[in-house]
Parts: structure tokens; C-alpha cells; sequence
């Protein structure tokens, strides 16, 4: 992670995850996720391509085959880092709760610890929203909805 966490350009953008693994032809396959305060572009992420590939290869840092590859971590991967809950302020997440419980709502504010949450609660025929708390300890994993409004 130091390696592409260095070739940033600029401190708007952050690495969310480097993901190393082997392919079925022997190559090891390295998946740099990036995103930015503002999100990425297709640019971006080919910018810190080139720049961790030209690293990598002076450097002689990965000595076997590999495929580089540097993506923005979509919408199917979980939030992970708070830099990303605090980026999707105002968007619908689904919760899964290390107790097992599963939560819908609005992202409302984010701290260093958590965040508040609009929860939807299903109340007999109707959807009622609950203000709560969360901390970021109680998550097993979190990923934002995609609304079609």
C-alpha cells in the first residue's frame, strides 16, 4: 500500500485497499483501489497506473510476472475506510451488523468513532425513519445503494 499511497497526486486522493493475488497462469495480479474526496476517473486511476508500474519496474520491487491494475472501488465493494463514509454523506447504505442485524437508511453525519444514521424501520404497513448512532466497530460490512430516483 506505501508504494501506491506515494505516487498520489494530490491528498484528495486516498487508497482504500491493494489487493494481491495469483492468477491461474502464474502471474500475480495486483488490484490498486483508489478514491478521492471528489471520486475518480478513468484518468486518475490510469495516472497512478503508469506511475506505480514505472516504480515498480525501476525498482525491480516485484520480480515475478504480474498484472497491475488500479480501479475505484465500486459500488459492489463495502465502505471500508471512514474517509469513504464521510464522502457519501446523504446516501442510502445497507448495514450488516456484527450482531447478525441487517439496517437500511440515510447517511446523515460522520465522526471520528461513527456516525448517525437514518434508519428505516418497518412499522405495519409503513416505513418509519429512527435516528441512531453507530460506531464503526459495531459494522461487519457496509455498502451504498444505488438509487434509480
Amino acid at each position: 500500500m506505501g508504494i501506491a499511497q506515494q505516487h498520489l497526486k494530490d491528498d484528495t486522493y486516498f487508497i482504500v485497499d491493494v489487493i494481491v493475488k495469483g492468477t491461474g497462469g502464474g502471474k500475480m495480479k495486483v488490484l490498486v483501489l483508489l478514491d478521492g474526496d471528489e471520486g475518480v476517473n478513468i484518468d486518475d486511476c490510469a495516472e497512478l497506473s503508469r506511475a506505480i508500474g514505472m516504480y515498480v519496474e525501476t525498482e525491480e520491487v516485484i520480480e515475478q510476472a504480474y498484472i497491475l491494475e488500479v480501479s475505484s472501488p465500486g459500488l459492489d465493494h463495502p465502505l471500508i475506510l471512514d474517509r469513504q463514509f464521510a464522502k457519501n454523506i446523504g446516501r442510502k447504505l445497507k448495514l450488516l451488523m456484527k450482531d447478525g442485524q441487517q439496517h437500511t437508511g440515510k447517511l446523515l453525519e460522520v465522526s471520528e468513532s461513527g456516525f448517525e444514521f437514518e434508519k428505516e424501520v418497518k412499522e405495519k404497513k409503513k416505513t418509519v425513519h429512527q435516528l441512531v448512532s453507530i460506531s464503526f466497530e459495531e459494522i461487519e460490512k457496509a455498502n451504498v445503494l444505488v438509487s434509480f430516483k
